[in-house]
């Protein structure tokens, strides 16, 4: 399907496409076309020639500034690299999380800190990809968690779990956010937390275990266990306390990136279905030619151009440094429900043959229904919406 070549313009500024970026992507993906994929699924197995490959092309490092080894890009090419690929029909699930995950690092951590880890992950010799947050209690009620770290000299002692951490098992270093103190008589719920940098090469077996939990879809996602765990102090991101608002930074880039995988995965979806309504005859005729097959097509296409505008909008807003919780949550909704739109269409276009395995349908089909769910379900941004950009009484 022919893409405008050009930029597109969001509140009159020119959202650059990065077409070198994506045309190196898609050389990248062409290595791992949909054999690979269905058998890492198969197989329940870690992509690790694809991650290690997105490593030494430079792509997980796009963040990080040149001055520690990166590329010193913005999420707006950061989203181009995710998009692109989803649109080849691969999966970015194995590897994002090192980059929505190095604003909190970026914006928040010491100078040591960066000079310690940032070069060493931009090589690719160390995975930041475990991001500690979820519990099985509280779930996105991030205030209510129960992980603690208690102060003991120069190391903090952690407690809890952590569940649907997923990449736990392929990762160095975890993001972690635990309770090091409760909130004031008159602060909020959110006070107390504090985001600790664990190195987990050093800290499974020594109070940290992980549990691979097997879902529906090949996510490589665990559960994760902390006893007695000791983590340095020096390990703290910024000031003990103001942990949920520095990951907040790394929740608005999750759900911009997440948001360009799902146009990626629509406009995979998309493709695959007009390719396949023009090729198939019913009847003497393709069964393109049907406005019954036509119109969801179009109407996929149009959800995902719109969706499209709002994750470019939140990314330059992010890049610039601007408040966007706004536009990168309803990006993340907007997107989310296109590419899932796009699979029930592209499913339903293809029949019978969308739930053979060699189609990759049904493969794409499971790992794009989870953007309804996760990283933060779709009732939860309407809430959001309802309550912080129209005024509405808070539902909870």
């Amino acid at each position: 399907m022919a893409r405008p070549t050009q930029g597109v313009r969001v509140d009159n500024a020119l959202i650059e496409d990065f077409e070198d970026i994506r045309a190196s992507v898609r050389a990248l993906c062409a290595g791992f076309p949909g054999e690979y994929w269905r058998e890492q699924d198969r197989s329940r197995a870690y992509p690790t020639a694809f991650v290690e490959a997105m490593t030494q092309s430079g792509f997980l490092g796009v963040l990080i500034p040149e001055a520690y080894g990166g590329s010193g890009l913005g999420i707006q090419a950061a989203s181009a690299i995710l998009e692109e690929i989803h649109k080849a029909g691969a999966n970015a699930a194995a590897c994002h999380a090192q980059m929505y995950m190095m604003g909190t690092l970026l914006r928040h951590g010491s100078a040591t800190q960066k000079q310690t880890y940032l070069p060493k992950i931009a090589s690719g010799e160390l995975r930041l990809q475990a991001f500690g947050v979820t519990e099985p209690t509280s779930g996105t009620d991030t205030a209510a968690l129960k992980t603690t770290a208690k102060r003991d000299g120069d190391t903090y002692i952690v407690n809890g779990q952590k569940v649907w951490t997923s990449r736990a098992e392929h990762s160095d270093l975890m993001l972690l956010l635990a309770r090091t103190a409760q909130p004031g008589p008159n602060g909020k719920r959110h006070d107390g937390l504090s985001v600790l940098l664990v190195d987990m090469r050093d800290a499974v077996g020594n109070g940290l275990t992980i549990r691979s939990i097997r879902a529906m879809i090949n996510h490589a996602t665990t559960e994760v266990f902390f006893d007695d765990l000791r983590v340095p102090a020096a390990n703290l991101i910024g000031e003990e306390g103001k942990g949920f608002r520095y990951i907040l930074d790394g929740m608005n880039a999750e759900r911009i990136l997440i948001a360009a995988e799902c146009i990626g995965d629509a406009r995979w979806f998309i493709e695959k279905a007009s390719r396949y309504a023009k090729d198939r005859n019913v009847f003497g005729r393709p069964i393109g030619q049907n406005q019954g097959i036509q119109f969801p097509i179009a109407r996929a296409f149009a959800e995902s151009e719109a969706g499209n505008l709002m994750m470019q909008k939140a990314a330059r807003l992010f890049d610039a440094g601007e408040p966007c919780g706004a536009e990168a949550n309803m990006a993340k909704l907007l997107c989310s429900e296109a590419s899932w739109h796009a699979a029930e269409m592209c499913l339903q276009t293809h029949g019978g043959f969308g739930f053979a395995e060699e189609y990759d349908i049904e493969r794409k089909f499971r790992e794009t229904r989870l953007y309804q769910v996760a990283p933060v379900s779709t009732n939860l941004i309407l809430s959001y919406i309802a309550e912080h950009v129209l005024g509405l009484p808070r539902a909870f």
